[in-house]
């Protein structure tokens, strides 16, 4: 297969995957995901690709998916490896942006799903401040921001005060 073949196969299965997730078909976007990264390897090392940028853009939509089935270890590890590259670029106001924004609340989300509620809350914050933050149009930035405070809301009546029944500050002992 032709190098730019290669790469046109690589985008339409990314595409179809960010289609399938909002079409709530969760599994087949999953799958479309995986396909995209597959295809992506079979790309000469030569061409000039940006392997890591399409490999966070795939794993972001795939965390997104596994988030809808359930799968919260994977949806984590899938996160996380798209935040690798956009912490690194840090780019809120450009079109990654939205996808850094994605990768972050889902990293969130799967937190929470998997019970670790003090980092789940930490990121959703994180993740708020970023939607709040940015200036090139989001379409759904509303809702996001809407989703974003329920969760930080439900986290913070779940997270216990770390401090013990009957503690004093310091100051508190010579007054």
């Amino acid at each position: 297969m032709k190098p730019l073949i290669q790469v046109g196969h690589s985008y339409l299965a990314l595409s179809q995957g960010e289609q399938q997730l909002r079409d709530a078909h969760f599994e087949e976007a999953a799958e479309s995901y995986k396909r995209a990264l597959e295809v992506s390897r079979t790309i000469p090392a030569e061409e000039a690709f940006d392997y890591n940028g399409f490999d966070a853009l795939c794993h972001t939509g795939l965390s997104g998916a596994y988030v809808k089935l359930g799968r919260y270890e994977e949806a984590l590890h899938s996160a996380e490896i798209g935040l690798r590259y956009f912490n690194r670029r840090g780019e809120l106001h450009q079109d990654e942006g939205k996808q850094w924004i994605a990768a972050v609340f889902r990293r969130a989300q799967a937190l929470e799903g998997i019970g670790r509620k003090e980092e789940a809350l930490k990121a959703f914050q994180m993740a708020g401040e970023m939607i709040a933050e940015r200036k090139g149009e989001m379409s759904d930035k509303e809702e996001l921001q809407r989703m974003t405070a329920e969760h930080i809301a439900s986290l913070q009546a779940l997270t216990p005060d770390k401090k013990p029944a009957g503690y004093k500050a310091w100051w508190e002992f010579w007054s």
